[in-house]
C-alpha cells in the first residue's frame, strides 16, 4: 500500500477520535482501517518508531477480531506482533495511551480480561 499524503492536524483528529470510537465498541475491523490511514500517512516521513508503534495498534485490533472470530492461531501470531510492537515506553508523538492498553490487551489475548479500551493521551 503506498503511502499517503500528510493529513491536517484536524483531519488526524477526527481520524484518531473515529478509530478510538470504532474499536471501543468491538468494530475491529472498521478501527484498523481507521488506524491504517494514520500510519500510512506517516510512514513517508520516516519515523520508523512511530510507525512501528501505530502497526502494533492496527495489529491489536485485527488480534482482537481474530480472537471475535475463534481463530486462535491468528490470535497467537498476529497478538504476537501488536505486543511486541506496544512494548516500551508512551511515545509522545503517538496520540493513543499505549502502556496500559499494552497491558491490558496482552491480558484480554490470554482470555484473562476484556478487550482493551483505546483511548486518547489526554482522556481519563
Amino acid at each position: 500500500m503506498p503511502p499517503l499524503p500528510p493529513v491536517t492536524p484536524d483531519e488526524r483528529h477526527a481520524i484518531l477520535v473515529r478509530a478510538r470510537d470504532l474499536f471501543n465498541s468491538g468494530a475491529y475491523w472498521e478501527a484498523h482501517e481507521a488506524l491504517e490511514t494514520v500510519w500510512r500517512s506517516i510512514i513517508s516521513d520516516g519515523n520508523r518508531d512511530a510507525a512501528r508503534v501505530w502497526q502494533g495498534l492496527i495489529q491489536a485490533a485485527a488480534a482482537l477480531l481474530h480472537q471475535r472470530r475463534g481463530n486462535r492461531h491468528g490470535v497467537a501470531a498476529v497478538g504476537r506482533g501488536a505486543l511486541e510492537k506496544l512494548a516500551g515506553t508512551q511515545r509522545a508523538d503517538v496520540e493513543f495511551e499505549t502502556v496500559r492498553f499494552r497491558a491490558d490487551l496482552e491480558r484480554a489475548l490470554a482470555g484473562e480480561a476484556e478487550p482493551p479500551r483505546l483511548e486518547l493521551q489526554t482522556e481519563d
